[in-house]
């Protein structure tokens, strides 16, 4: 990454009272190319609105491949404030606190410089990061007014011209504390082309890699010419350090790895997992309608809807007992359960419509092993027989009391060792939801494999899924990053 940014100002006097710098060129200039510049681009332009100077330069930038601050997407965000709002949350505590304390001015408005996420107000230090985590814009006015509560009422790009002399010096500091901490980080002792972040969570009971996993993750990206490092949920204001997010916790939709995924999509980095392969995977209920639509084999399958009306003996006698019941966003077996009669199938059915109004009812398919077909970029690049749990119809057991008996053995093998017809469905599967890092766990049955799941966030651990490919499997995981990077 080419750490110095290019400042892009509508007029180069604009920056009289900064200290001087070569790193500053006219967006006249930057449109037409002159500055053979690579890094990411900061645009001070006063006018960001649709097609204009400002909204141009982030447009050719994103064009160019360079990061821009503020993106194409975020000066979108700003003007769609009446539209949809990206900041929800209630801060009318802080907000009155601060009013409070105020002697003089407007008790039911509040309106907030922001420069790179910083304030003149101690007291809304934090609000001014969230704010700018949600809208990242280098200068923001931003005005809350009290309607009952507090709400977000308008929010702005300031032009640097309109800044009073205190405002200027927050300015200044704030470009530099922030060039420091995300574009003038200091290197590694070996300089790579990239930078890639590792997300991952510590304390997480399942971990989709285990410790030693991401330590192999993190080699193999060194050598694809890339310094990894893993993050946390704390570094959420680092992201754009890095060129590259791959995600290695469990991805949900109201959680902050799909925050992550579209931050780091917003602002142009390539990222694994991607939001849309999160959206598509993380609901079975998606999931299932994709599959029928596309013809894709999948066990018979039925939505059932909350309500009094469920008629559970005439479903039961339908799908024949066993019938398996899962709720729509669980992972790891969890939220999957089985019944064997109807009085069963309506206890479970009603403890699982405590979580979700929807759940899927399922045929039982007994198997020894479902398969796991590791898919990248629609193509397979590893296999795995995951066999059930000990005296358990699923791989995994969580209310086993041992470890032991909480999942089963497995087995690894190489792509071509395993049905064609087995790796044929999950190609077809995985084209439907993208070109990212797949496992899909199918069955085989007596009319053919059919698909259980899709997960975008697979599991990757040592001694496990890299059984037959050793090393080799995070050298073309990290050589996939490579090559989207340089795209």
């Amino acid at each position: 990454m080419h750490n110095t940014p290019l400042i892009i100002l509508d007029d180069l006097s604009d920056w009289q009272p900064y200290h001087p710098s070569q790193a500053i060129v006219s967006a006249a200039d930057y449109i037409q190319n002159i500055s053979k510049h690579r890094g990411p681009i900061i645009n001070l332009c006063g006018d960001l609105s649709y097609l204009s100077t400002g909204y141009y330069v982030s447009l050719l930038a994103e064009a160019r491949k360079q990061r821009a601050l503020p993106s194409v997407s975020a000066i979108n965000d700003l003007a769609n404030l009446s539209h949809y709002q990206l900041f929800l949350n209630n801060h009318s505590k802080l907000l009155n606190r601060f009013v409070a304390q105020q002697k003089d001015g407007d008790s039911k408005r509040v309106r907030l410089l922001i420069c790179f996420g910083r304030t003149l107000h101690p007291d809304l230090e934090e609000l001014a990061r969230r704010l700018f985590e949600a809208y990242p814009c280098p200068i923001l006015d931003v005005e809350f007014v009290h309607e009952g509560r507090w709400h977000l009422n308008a929010i702005r790009n300031r032009p640097l011209s309109d800044l009073n002399d205190d405002e200027q010096t927050l300015f200044g500091e704030s470009l530099e504390y922030f060039s420091k901490r995300v574009w003038r980080k200091a290197r590694s002792r070996k300089e790579y082309s990239y930078d890639l972040a590792i997300l991952h969570d510590p304390d997480e009971k399942i971990p989709t890699s285990d410790k030693k996993a991401l330590q192999k993750f993190m080699r193999a990206a060194r050598e694809n010419d890339m310094d990894a490092e893993l993050i946390t949920k704390a570094d959420f204001n680092r992201l754009l350090e890095f060129d590259a997010l791959f995600i290695r916790e469990t991805t949900r939709i109201n959680h902050y790895t799909y925050h992550f995924a579209k931050k780091a999509e917003a602002n142009g980095l390539v990222v694994i997992d991607h939001p849309d392969s999160i959206l598509r995977c993380a609901n079975k209920v998606f999931l299932n309608e994709m599959l029928e639509k596309n013809k894709i084999p999948r066990p018979r399958t039925e939505l059932l809807v909350m309500g009094d009306s469920i008629d559970y003996t005439a479903i039961g006698e339908r799908f024949g007992y066993p019938v398996v019941l899962k709720i729509p966003d669980g992972s790891f077996s969890i939220g999957v359960e089985k019944a064997k009669t109807a009085e069963e199938f309506e206890r479970v059915a009603k403890e699982l419509f405590k979580t979700s109004t929807i759940l899927l009812i399922q045929e039982f398919l007994p198997t020894d092993f479902d398969w796991r077909i590791g898919v990248l970029n629609n193509r397979a690049i590893y296999a795995c027989k995951y066999f059930m749990a000990r005296n358990h119809w699923q791989i995994y057991n969580h209310s086993s009391e041992t470890s032991r008996g909480k999942s089963g053995t497995f087995a690894c093998y190489g792509v071509h060792q395993i049905p064609k017809e087995v790796v044929k469905v999950a190609l077809q599967a995985t084209r439907l939801v993208g070109d990212g890092l797949y496992g899909v766990d199918i069955k085989e049955t007596a009319n053919g494999p059919v698909i259980i799941e899709i997960n975008d966030n697979p599991s990757i651990d040592s001694g496990v899924e890299d059984e037959y490919l050793g090393d080799e499997l995070y050298r073309i995981i990290m050589a996939d990053f490579l090559r989207r990077i340089d795209d």
